[in-house]
């Protein structure tokens, strides 16, 4: 199986949660993969297969969350024709695929109890009987399971059976979210950023100025590496010139003056960034009109000083700054661009 993902990082926490996992692998086991969403559980899933002893064998991969609750047990154990409505022929579930080899059940934590209740014979004994049959069906799986829920919490509640979870909680590989990885934003970014450029046919990779590596660093990244995949190919793919470094970066896609709120949404309130900028908005004390014969100059001049006004009340913090304006980023950095006063803005 070939992906453009790949493992890359070399922070610790993240170099020791690939360990494990690389030592998981050999024993036929279940393992337990927990993270938040963007973090690879799937890729470690694909490294406990392909270094384990069934790697020539099939890896079956099902999100649980992506089926409607009557279907899931179907899914996973499948069903013999006539066994319901809809059901005109046989069909092997996803354990009877995964024979010889690793199943991989995303969403573990979104099982419904009946699931859980088959789930566990399947394990504990190697039978699993399909919707509408009889006679049981031994299979040789080996299940990774990964989830971003709490299970152990899952399990005070009610809602996750606990001799489940001890079944499966052989090991636990825990990924660090990309916040905790020191080190490796700029590392991603670099590996994310060239494969776009390739992707574009630029002739060189230029690069981020060292003040996008440093806004890109001091991001919280709640949608973890995808999230951050998403936004380096987004900045590279608007990028105007391959030949200088990438400065400008968008977080937020959907951020726009113009973004429709919906019916029941509250319109969006622009951020204050600093104290600076509660005090007022920014105005620039309005002179008397002086005689002019060049309309454009006037106003450009006039637009200038505003900006120099707004950076420096917000400290040349540039997103600060657009909201102080009630302009979008990308407004503000095309603004900056005309009267050449990026290098004045941090």
């Amino acid at each position: 199986m070939e992906r453009a993902d790949q493992f890359i990082g070399q922070s610790l926490a993240f170099l020791d949660a690939v360990e494990r996992a690389s030592r998981a692998a050999p024993l036929n086991r279940p393992v337990l993969v927990i993270g938040e969403r963007g973090t690879g559980k799937e890729l470690i899933a694909e490294r406990l297969h392909h270094l384990s002893s069934r790697w020539a064998g099939p890896l079956i991969i099902m999100n649980c969350a992506a089926l409607p609750e009557n279907l899931i047990e179907a899914e996973l154990f499948g069903h013999e024709a006539g066994s319901f409505t809809g059901a005109a022929k046989t069909r092997h579930g996803r354990f009877e695929e995964a024979d010889g080899g690793t199943l991989f059940l995303d969403e573990l934590g979104t099982l419904s109890m009946p699931a859980q209740d088959r789930l566990l014979r399947a394990v504990e004994y190697g039978e699993i009987t399909r919707i509408g049959a009889s006679k049981p069906i031994s299979v040789d799986v080996r299940i990774v399971a990964a989830t971003n829920e709490n299970l152990p919490a899952q399990v005070d509640k009610g809602k996750f059976r606990a001799d489940l979870l001890d079944r499966l909680s052989f090991e636990v590989i825990t990924l660090p979210p990309l916040r905790a990885r020191q080190g490796d934003v700029p590392l991603l970014a670099e590996h994310f950023g060239r494969r776009m450029a390739v992707e574009l046919d630029w002739p060189n990779w230029p690069g981020f100025t060292p003040r996008a590596l440093a806004e890109l660093e001091a991001y919280a990244w709640p949608g973890n590496v995808r999230e951050l995949r998403n936004v380096i190919e987004r900045a590279v793919y608007r990028h105007e010139d391959p030949e200088r470094p990438i400065d400008e970066i968008v977080y937020d896609p959907f951020h726009s003056p113009w973004a429709p709120t919906g019916r029941d949404a509250a319109p969006h309130a622009p951020p204050v960034a600093s104290n600076e900028s509660e005090e007022a908005p920014v105005a620039v004390a309005a002179a008397a009109p002086a005689a002019t014969s060049d309309f454009r100059a006037a106003v450009s001049d006039y637009e200038r000083q505003l900006l120099e006004e707004a950076l420096r009340r917000n400290r040349f913090n540039q997103r600060a700054t657009a909201a102080a304006l009630n302009l979008s980023y990308d407004q503000l950095r095309h603004a900056l661009k005309r009267h050449k006063l990026q290098d004045s803005a941090a």
